[in-house]
């Protein structure tokens, strides 16, 4: 079972500065058999939304969500620097956890129709790979935007093409 990781949002208190604007919130289109979640924004300026799919027994198998805050007009968002302190925020969590977590290099990416970098975590329980997240961050003129999803092993191996509709389907 999934369990949400506080750290995975870390986001919203690294390196971004809001201003007074409400932000619209961006557009997922959740396949099928995806319960959507609604999250209270912790301020007009963000944005989130959840997406969580069970098996059989009702038991939490991936988690998505997607965060999108307003930036203040002329404060430079270092992404690589925010992406990294998030990694680091889920590698310490998972140690906290009893788990060991390797993550590939961040890289370059797609999201929605934004240029982004991207990370993604193996997480292992003595030796056996047992989860995957992948965090991702994105940046237009005025918003920051992270997709962060997570799931065990084998349901985020299976659901490469759903995850990447969504990804591919964002109007953010």
């Amino acid at each position: 079972m999934i369990r949400p990781f506080k750290s995975l949002f870390v986001f919203l208190g690294l390196s971004l500065c809001a201003t007074g604007a409400v932000a619209q919130a961006p557009e997922i289109a959740w396949p099928a058999g995806w319960q959507v979640e609604a999250l209270p924004d912790t301020s007009p300026q963000v944005s989130r939304q959840r997406g969580v799919k069970t098996d059989a027994e009702g038991n939490q198998v991936m988690v998505m969500e997607l965060t999108m805050t307003q930036v203040e007009t002329g404060h430079q968002v270092n992404l690589q620097g925010v992406l990294l302190e998030m990694r680091k925020a889920v590698q310490k969590d998972f140690f906290q956890g009893g788990y060991q977590s390797v993550c590939n290099r961040i890289h370059s990416a797609v999201l929605g129709s934004l240029s982004a970098l991207e990370t993604t975590c193996t997480v292992t329980e003595n030796g056996r790979h047992v989860l995957s997240q992948t965090l991702v961050a994105a940046l237009d003129a005025q918003k920051a935007y992270v997709l962060s999803y997570a799931g065990e092993a084998e349901m985020f191996k299976q659901s490469t093409d759903e995850i990447a509709s969504i990804r591919n389907s964002l109007k953010l």
